[in-house]
């Protein structure tokens, strides 16, 4: 398995790739026009383990909460990615760049021994190649791991929901669809070193028309309040403890999730068209307004 040999010997890119990066998402930030709330949570100190829901395909949104996380606090955020990454030529070498690292719990370990902002989407692949039925539901099962790091550094958990990326797409063929087989073949072949990686095969989707292009939507980011692991200290080995510390992480990730997607059904600026018109609304007021105040200027 590829990987960077110490999650520590990561250099931040530069400058000039920062400002290059920043300038090639500028496109996305206009077609998606994110939202932000609670990033107040977030501790400007390490060591912290940022957790929420992977959306479909998994890439969409999480560079803009990494760019923003460093905009705001000049931190760079390292990332938990699945094993599988590190099989995939070129791909790889663009995650080592971002400092995403192999999401075993010794790169988990050493990172937040280092006070780094750690992230980690527990549902992994699970979530990234979810079914039509399963929009935005957790998938995180019986999974402690996230919760045993925390708890053994001591370390506060920020939960983080988005909202957004699931009504860019419907659903062509489910990841599980008999008509991609011949790629769940092939995953097991070049990621089956555990067992069967059907997991890895993606969904197939269309946004704009029959393209894959996603559509125009507005992206809704919440991180909620730190959740303090130190009254678990000392119980990282005892799973009823840590699944406490799971369910608590999950209740709040799944009440951000349902905020957001309530202010998403309200927001008429959503669209692109939407932020249009408003826009265009707040024009014409404008120019009433001032009509209004030149008139009784010159009035007699």
């Amino acid at each position: 398995m590829r990987g960077m040999a110490s999650p520590l010997d990561w250099t931040p890119p530069s400058e000039r790739l920062i400002r290059a990066a920043n300038l090639a998402l500028e496109p996305w930030r206009a077609w998606t026009s994110p939202v932000f709330h609670g990033l107040e949570n977030v501790p400007p100190e390490g060591p912290v383990l940022l957790v929420g829901n992977h959306t479909v395909y998994g890439v969409i949104d999480a560079p803009l909460i990494f760019f923003e996380l460093h905009r705001r606090y000049g931190v760079w955020v390292r990332s938990l990615a699945d094993h599988a990454h590190w099989r995939i030529p070129v791909w790889r070498t663009l995650l080592d760049m971002g400092g995403s690292v192999d999401g075993t719990r010794d790169n988990c370990r050493a990172l937040l021994r280092d006070g780094r902002h750690v992230v980690v989407f527990p549902g992994g692949a699970r979530e990234a190649t979810r079914g039509r039925g399963d929009r935005y539901r957790l998938q995180w099962d019986g999974r402690l791991g996230f919760a045993r790091m925390a708890v053994e550094a001591g370390c506060p958990i920020v939960p983080f929901g988005t909202v957004g990326v699931e009504e860019m797409f419907s659903p062509v063929l489910d990841a599980d669809s008999p008509l991609l087989a011949p790629a769940r073949v092939a995953a097991r072949v070049v990621f089956g070193e555990r067992g069967r990686r059907d997991d890895a095969v993606m969904p197939l989707s269309r946004g704009i028309g029959p393209t894959p292009v996603p559509r125009p939507q507005r992206l809704y980011f919440a991180f909620g309040d730190p959740i303090d692991t130190t009254p678990w200290a000392g119980r990282d080995d005892d799973e009823r403890s840590l699944g406490e510390v799971r369910d608590l992480t999950r209740k709040s990730v799944e009440e951000l999730i349902a905020g957001l997607r309530r202010e998403q059904e309200r927001d008429p600026s959503r669209t692109p068209l939407g932020r249009l018109s408003r826009a265009a609304g707040r024009a014409a007021g404008r120019t009433v307004r001032t009509t209004a105040r030149l008139r009784r200027s010159l009035a007699p």
